[in-house]
């Protein structure tokens, strides 16, 4: 079968490959001069299936508001008249109900347990490096009051098989002796053991050679024009030419709903501004060691060789690519309240990148009511987690295989 990706992110690369492994002629389409240089560029680092969790959750609508009045908020709205943020919003309120988030949840540990398991074999099949870890993430909480929230969280941890350890001050200064200089008191912390790091963009332009190496064919500096309805099957317009498949795949992030549209799709994807700084590491010892989510700021700080990868808040401004000085501000402020002498340079790379996210947290995976469309979108800030569950559950269902896991609840229709 003829397969054309859209999209050459980490989730279009990853799902290019498992495609090309299925035996499928792949042909890959981005508008950038090369992958992942856009959201996947500088995005956290962090491989967290444990807590692969959807923002919408019950408390989210008091603590938004707490939020906003915050010197170092971790949600930000940019006030505008925007339908497509007002409709996304009000869906994303009703989501926040212990029984939503429960499922919703649910959802996600498993799509993100199962793409973890990918993304193992795949390293040791292609021996790609990208500065990985496999030192665990721990969830930080600075106050006693957020430590018994995560009863919820640990609850639905046990019914999914997830390995988890709940540390008091002293344990998480074990993990992650940094945190012995720490100015701000620690109450304790979530750790799963088995959650890994790693650099996204590393990772993506490494397979994305393998890829090509496997016949997979790349289309660089093509803007996608739009998507083409031909009855009850779709084609793609570029360069002025429609080029037909067997089978698309709209994996463009943000960008996905407006693509879709003209077909009559409404995707409920909306794009969630995100920031990350990279910084050198100074004194080894006085750095994370692997990922910590600071769970005051929602940021979370993560070790990749001899950088350190902070990234993290919301920020809701439609497609403002402008970078703001005060979410750095924020973002060194939780690095060095935590970790302050991790680094004793001045340098720093500031990096901001659209998360496609849906109002439940869960992405939108398979087949569309359209014959050769399928969809690999929405995965929010849990791309990098989910990208390979995702690209070989959608590999096996253009492939006419069953995915290893449940995939029903994924599509448009849930």
């Amino acid at each position: 079968m003829k397969v054309v990706i859209l999209g050459a992110g980490v989730v279009g690369v990853t799902t290019a490959y498992y495609a090309s492994l299925a035996g499928h002629d792949v042909t890959v389409i981005d508008r950038q001069s090369g992958p992942a240089l856009e959201t996947s560029f500088a995005n956290a680092g962090e491989i967290s299936p444990g807590y692969a969790a959807p923002w919408a959750a019950p408390g989210i609508p008091a603590k938004a508001l707490k939020w906003l009045l915050m010197e170092h908020a971790p949600l930000i709205v940019q006030p505008r008249l925007d339908p497509a943020m007002i409709s996304w919003g009000l869906r994303m309120l009703r989501n926040c109900t212990p029984q939503r988030y429960a499922i919703n949840k649910a959802r996600m540990v498993r799509l993100s347990t199962y793409s973890r398991e990918m993304l193992q074999h795949l390293r040791e099949t292609e021996a790609i490096e990208y500065d990985h870890r496999t030192l665990g993430t721990l969830q930080l909480f600075r106050t006693q009051a957020q430590l018994d929230s995560a009863e919820m969280d640990i609850g639905i941890l046990k019914s999914e098989g997830v390995n988890f350890e709940l540390l008091d001050a002293e344990g998480c200064r074990r993990v992650e002796p940094g945190l012995s200089k720490a100015e701000t008191p620690i109450a304790g912390g979530l750790r799963l053991p088995g959650d890994e790091t790693g650099d996204c963009f590393k990772f993506t332009q490494a397979l994305a050679k393998v890829a090509e190496d496997r016949a997979v064919h790349f289309l660089w500096n093509t803007p996608i024009e739009k998507l083409e309805r031909r009855g009850n099957r779709v084609s793609v317009r570029v360069e002025g030419k429609s080029l037909e498949a067997d089978a698309f795949v709209l994996a463009c992030g943000s960008w996905s709903p407006v693509l879709a549209r003209p077909l009559g799709l409404r995707l409920p994807v909306y794009p969630v501004k995100g920031y990350s700084i990279t910084v050198p590491v100074g004194d080894d010892q006085s750095a994370p060691q692997s990922t910590l989510l600071d769970e005051s700021y929602k940021v979370a700080i993560t070790r990749l060789g001899d950088r350190i990868r902070v990234g993290g808040m919301a920020e809701l401004a439609g497609f403002d690519r402008s970078l703001n000085l005060r979410r750095q501000r924020t973002l060194e402020h939780s690095l060095t309240s935590l970790f302050p002498h991790a680094s004793d340079s001045t340098e720093r790379s500031f990096w901001s990148g659209f998360r496609p996210m849906t109002p439940d947290g869960t992405p939108l995976i398979g087949k569309t009511q359209f014959d050769n469309l399928y969809l690999n979108t929405g995965h929010g800030t849990l791309g990098w987690t989910m990208s390979c569950g995702s690209a070989r559950v959608v590999a096996d269902l253009i492939s006419g295989r069953t995915p290893d896991i449940r995939a029903d609840d994924l599509g448009l229709g849930r």
